[in-house]
């Protein structure tokens, strides 16, 4: 597994913005770059879910819930995901977990950070 580590989560008022980032410290480059990555979220009472993916070859693919207002991006170099969100709104309150994996590398999940939209 990869060990990753989450930050960025807080409190932000609706149509607020805010970046989120998951770092994997531990990773060189070279394993990191085949890494399929992505961002879930749990709400209370709720299962985890899917909000952003993003394959090691480029392509993102998006919750309908989040499409047009959260962007996934990865920078390999700095062995970083990010997960920017904008308008959000109070149903995007959750807390946020990194997810990466690959054919040699089985899913790896971080602590998570808690994101709350609130007024």
């Amino acid at each position: 597994q990869v060990r990753l580590v989450e930050s960025g989560g807080k409190l932000v008022h609706p149509g607020g913005s805010l970046r989120l980032s998951c770092a994997a410290p531990r990773a060189i480059t070279s394993t990191f770059r085949p890494l399929d990555v992505g961002w879930y979220r749990q709400a209370p009472g709720k299962q985890r879910e899917l909000v952003a993916s993003l394959t090691s070859s480029g392509t993102s693919r998006y919750a309908d819930s989040v499409k047009g207002r959260f962007t996934i991006s990865r920078d390999n170099s700095r062995k970083m995901v990010y997960l920017y969100m904008n308008s959000l709104k109070s149903e995007d309150t959750a807390v946020y977990y990194c997810n990466a994996k690959s054919d040699q590398v089985p899913d790896s999940w971080g602590q998570g950070t808690q994101v709350t939209v609130s007024s």
